[in-house]
């Protein structure tokens, strides 16, 4: 819903908590490119795909060759593929619709994140950032897996590519932030010296580089939707937007002509004055009282918002600030811990994961205000006369006789233009999966179970002696069980009740050899029948009882 609709004066963010989402252990979330699915990877290897919707779950996907926690979870494109990291150094590529594992490819180190080449529909690349190496880009087709650069000194150290399909024998790397910008021509490294290196993934040559002010480890690197702005995450407790001054589409031709025109200087700070070009610091965001860690920033779906996770322990904390940097709401949520965040890309809704596994969907707390709706309508606090006008029921009331309409209701109404989505910058795309189909699992059968318990005990109380079984024994009267319910069709078999004597019936049958017993009207008319047509109840077998 449009929150100036309701209230012009709140704002578009997310307040309380307002439901959550349990489906075993998650670690990882994420939404497709229209906010309808939400995909959240488990601890088992498993990868869950909610509709956000309806809140059920969709598909699940599980591969048994994978049982380590899932790391990083990304989608394609258009929805149709999904690639999960996990635990034990694979990446997995499934197809959305169908639920089948596409390819699966293992890697030397264990990969921390992994993110599709976001310019196709059915992307066969993808970029993975390794626990204790190096960022690489990975071909799902040819499985080959190219290491990129992560300073300025392999760089001018020599033109020697770097190694592939083998592990890096270099120095240890700390955890190292990289991404695609937004059509995927660039990749943009954040490594452990605060520099952003923008890199051509294709030639493996980085062609600019960005110091951050302070120098400190680069722990998250993302981009808005858009493609306009750049945030970072570093260990100096700071979370910094940079400007992307470069253009969305060709950016690579842009900053090779910007190379060109930079010849003033060379080799390191020829690429500091090509980067200053490329991104401009915008704002810089922390908590000055606290200085704590920050963790899982990213942006809203429209890039007005900006939210990051406190990294203390027992602390579910998320902070929102808008653009221009002011801090506009703190959410606190249970005491665990918060391990993944994401907003929804069209509507004002965070997902948030906890230590424990639950997913918590965070939501807009509305304020009705019928005035939007209604302009001339007023709100009372407290009962008022209210006195007619003169004109309130005419036809055309004489205010609005003096009014004269700005509408021009001789021209041509447009039917056929579809407006932007607000919040989206994605266009609607025919081959884009929304939604999955519903696979309902078949029902129990439950009557047949009640029915076989219902004989079970039937059958108990009919071998014990009841009392009315007694009774019947004793009165000589037959009972017609083909009423039972076990001689009715349970799943196409029906049950035969076998009855055994009881020792009443016994005893009956003993006596009646001995001494003929005394028939009373009522029984003679019940026996009237042949012996062979009579039923047989309660364990009385024999000839027919003589009058």
């Amino acid at each position: 819903m449009n929150a100036p609709i309701i209230d012009p004066l709140q704002g578009d963010f997310p307040e309380v908590i307002e439901e959550y989402l349990h489906h075993g252990v998650t670690k990882c979330i994420a939404f497709n490119r229209r906010g309808t699915l939400l995909a959240a990877g488990c601890t088992d290897g498993s990868c869950v795909i909610w509709d956000f919707e309806t809140r059920g779950v969709a598909k699940e996907l599980r591969d048994k060759d994978c049982i380590a926690a899932i790391t990083s979870i990304c989608w394609s494109k258009y929805g149709h593929r999904i690639l999960v990291s996990s635990a034990d150094k694979s990446l997995i590529l499934w197809d959305v619709a169908s639920g089948e594992k596409i390819t699966r490819i293992t890697l030397h180190h264990t990969p921390l994140l992994a993110r599709l080449h976001p310019g196709s529909s059915t992307p066969s690349l993808c970029l993975t950032c390794p626990l204790s190496s190096a960022p690489m880009i990975v071909d799902f087709n040819t499985g080959n897996t190219t290491v990129l650069p992560v300073t300025v000194s392999e760089v001018d150290s020599g033109p020697a590519p770097p190694s592939r399909n083998k592990p890096s024998d270099g120095p240890p790397y700390t955890p190292t932030a990289a991404c695609f910008n937004k059509f995927g021509d660039l990749v943009y490294v954040g490594n452990s010296k605060g520099e952003i290196l923008i890199i051509d993934h294709k030639s493996i040559q980085v062609h600019a580089m960005v110091p951050t002010p302070a120098g400190a480890v680069i722990k998250n690197i993302v981009f808005s939707r858009d493609g306009q702005y750049l945030l970072t995450n570093s260990n100096d407790r700071t979370i910094r937007i940079y400007e992307n001054l470069l253009p969305l589409k060709d950016g690579l031709t842009a900053l090779g002509d910007l190379n060109k025109t930079v010849d003033e200087v060379a080799g390191v700070e020829k690429m500091k004055a090509v980067g200053s070009k490329c991104l401009a610091l915008f704002r810089e965001f922390q908590d000055t009282i606290t200085k704590v860690h920050w963790k899982a920033p990213c942006f809203s779906g429209d890039g007005e918002w900006l939210i990051g996770g406190s990294a203390s322990k027992g602390e579910h904390k998320i902070y929102i600030w808008d653009r221009v940097g002011h801090l506009v709401k703190i959410l606190e949520g249970p005491k665990e811990a918060l391990i993944d965040l994401a907003w929804h890309p069209v509507h004002p809704i965070i997902v948030s994961v906890s230590l424990t596994g639950m997913v918590y969907v965070w939501a807009k707390d509305h304020t009705e205000n019928w005035s939007a709706f209604a302009p001339d309508f007023k709100e009372l606090e407290e009962n008022e006369e209210y006195v007619e006008r003169e004109d309130e029921f005419d036809l055309i009331p004489e205010a609005e006789k003096v009014k004269e309409s700005d509408i021009n209701e001789d021209g041509d109404v447009d039917i056929v233009t579809v407006e932007k989505d607000a919040f989206s910058d994605s266009d609607m795309s025919q081959e884009e999966l929304c939604f999955l189909p519903a696979n309902p699992c078949p029902d129990v059968p439950e009557q047949q179970d009640k029915c076989v318990g219902s004989s079970s005990k039937l059958m108990g109380s009919n071998n014990s002696g009841s009392p009315l079984s007694e009774e019947a024994g004793q009165n000589g009267q037959a009972m017609n069980h083909a009423s039972s319910p076990l001689e009715e069709d349970t799943g196409g078999t029906r049950m035969k009740r076998k009855r055994k004597p009881s020792e009443k019936g016994l005893e009956l049958q003993a006596e009646k050899g001995r001494k003929p017993l005394k028939s009373s009207g009522r029984l003679s008319k019940t026996r009237s029948k042949p012996v062979a047509d009579r039923d047989i109840s309660n364990g009385i077998y024999g000839d027919d009882i003589s009058d």
